[in-house]
């Protein structure tokens, strides 16, 4: 079962807000997820993003691949950075232990 971490739309038509969600990658848009980690509404300026750190953090190290809009989200936010540069102090301290 893939993974992954992407937008749900909800809100009003012509009126989008988004849930950010993992879900299994066969999954519809808006059909069952696992978990909700966030909200984004780009009708507000400047958008509006909550994401739930611990919870995104967890989803990538168990191996949840993010899509490319919330992949962009999680930059903005500065999540993705946090988790590369724990994905690398990891492999640099498994390489001094070997």
């Amino acid at each position: 079962m893939t993974v992954k971490i992407r937008l749900k739309r909800v809100g009003k038509t012509k009126a989008p807000s988004y849930r950010v969600v993992v879900a299994d990658s066969r999954s519809p848009r808006d059909g069952r997820i696992i978990e909700n980690i966030g909200w984004y509404n780009p009708r507000v300026e400047p958008s509006a993003i909550q994401i739930d750190e611990e919870k995104v953090l967890g989803w990538l190290k168990n191996g949840a691949q993010p899509t490319e809009s919330v992949a962009s989200l999680l930059r903005r936010t500065g999540v993705l950075a946090r988790f590369e540069q724990t994905k690398s102090a990891a492999a640099t301290t498994s390489t001094e232990t070997e």
